[in-house]
């Protein structure tokens, strides 16, 4: 007995030794044999399905191509309120991903708590400037003149309208309204009512779309001073706005037309698309489920209308790439966002999926000749963005309060944008300091 445990102890260690060989060899095979190599991954988080991750894995190949030492490593989290949690826990961490796929309209926000890592000397450095984006696209991306963020995508807003409607009524389906006067003209001619119910109602001004932004800027107004960075939610332009906005909902009864929002459907229950609803202001990510539920549906698209009928606008957000503060392969992740933002790397995101944020891309992909997607690339030129600031989110949600309460009858317009200026100026204080 004492014989066979002299000769099982030199066994057991000969085993022990090969699975320590064994082990150490498959470690330098893994991510240290990529350092060996001189091979860098960079690690990207995002909330990409369908289309836009087939499109974003066609931008990975090309790049990897170009870049052999760069390996791109995509890791999918659902946008959310939790995919943005933990991202800031990442950061908070000092463990981040090397890129984050994010909403151009949390840049404020992000760069504002020192979140994100600053672009602006790689991008000089890169030959990539503001001239070759849609200004807003920039401007969307930067935060108190320094680059945060890699545009990557956009959208627009404008007027949908049925034609076989305005054949209906003997309005001319191939001249929609330019003017806010054409346009309630031709709300009234589309609208049946009967009773306290719409069998159709010609347009709502703040459904869909049609936010409190859409309607500053269509009628002149600005949210924001350029010169100061202080919100200017009650610019006159923009109280008459919302007064319209209030008048309105007075002329068709604001209960009625609640009634009518409140039991509106989605996708193919969509007023529009089922014909509840004659005009509306929607955006460019409409036309798909157009096409996917009501493909025979004769519609067109126009300009916003404004009061003199010309100087027309849009509003327009998007996605982008940004760098997490803390990240560990800066240099490797700004060359892929390098490629994200030129002209190869937006063909191959954008294509048959997106808006991009460079003109000359979206004359490739056709969208010129499309009578319906060209009117969404014509007015880019001509459009905002939402102001950034860090509590860009308040103002949204303070502005929307402000036209609940004013076509609702609680507080005149002016009262309730006074208010919200006075609210988020307030709020902006504390990044003074």
């Amino acid at each position: 007995m004492r014989k066979s445990k002299k000769l099982l102890l030199p066994i057991l260690v000969y085993f022990l030794t090969m699975l320590l060989l064994v082990t150490a060899c498959s470690t330098k095979g893994g991510s240290s044999d990529q350092a060996e190599k001189g091979i860098t991954t960079v690690t990207m988080w995002h909330g990409l399905t369908s289309i836009d991750l087939d499109n974003m894995n066609k931008v990975v190949k090309a790049f990897e191509e170009k870049n052999p030492t760069i390996k791109m490593k995509l890791v999918y989290t659902e946008s959310s309120e939790g995919s943005d949690q933990k991202l800031l826990t990442a950061v908070a961490g000092g463990n981040p991903p090397d890129v984050a796929l994010f909403d151009r309209f949390k840049v404020g926000t992000w760069a504002a708590q020192g979140s994100l890592t600053d672009l602006s000397s790689m991008a000089a450095e890169s030959g990539i400037s503001k001239e070759m984006y849609y200004p807003f696209a920039w401007d969307e991306s930067s935060y108190q003149g320094k680059l945060y963020a890699m545009p990557m995508d956009t959208d627009s807003r404008l007027l949908f309208y049925n034609k076989d409607h305005f054949k209906e009524v003997g309005l001319d389906p191939e001249n929609p309204p330019k003017t806010i006067a054409e346009l309630e003209e031709a709300a009234e001619k589309l609208t049946i009512k009967e009773g306290k119910r719409f069998k159709r109602i010609g347009f709502i001004p703040w459904y869909s779309q049609g936010w409190l932004y859409t309607w500053g800027w269509a009628f002149g107004g600005e949210f924001q001073d350029p010169a100061t960075g202080k919100i200017t939610a009650n610019d006159p332009k923009v109280v008459e706005a919302l007064q319209w906005m209030t008048d309105f909902g007075k002329k068709y009864n604001v209960e009625d037309i609640a009634g009518f929002t409140s039991a509106a459907g989605s996708e193919e229950m969509d007023p529009f698309i089922s014909g509840q609803i004659s005009m509306k202001i929607s955006g460019n990510f409409t036309v798909k489920g157009i096409e996917k539920f009501k493909p025979d549906l004769n519609y067109g698209v126009a300009p916003i209308p404004t009061p003199t009928g010309t100087n027309f606008t849009t509003w327009s957000g998007g996605g982008s790439a940004i760098i997490p503060k803390g990240a560990k392969n800066v240099a490797a992740a700004w060359k892929f966002l390098e490629f994200l933002g030129k002209e190869e790397g937006q063909t191959l995101l954008n294509a048959d999926s997106q808006i991009s944020v460079i003109d000359s891309v979206n004359e490739k992909y056709g969208y010129k000749d499309d009578p319906i997607m060209k009117e969404f690339i014509n007015i880019l030129p001509n459009s905002h963005n939402r102001p950034v600031i860090p509590e860009g989110q308040l103002l949204w949600n303070e502005l929307a309060s402000a036209t609940e309460k004013a076509t609702r009858g609680n507080g005149t317009p002016k009262e309730n944008l006074d208010r919200v200026t006075e609210t988020v100026n307030k709020a902006l204080e504390k990044y003074d300091k």
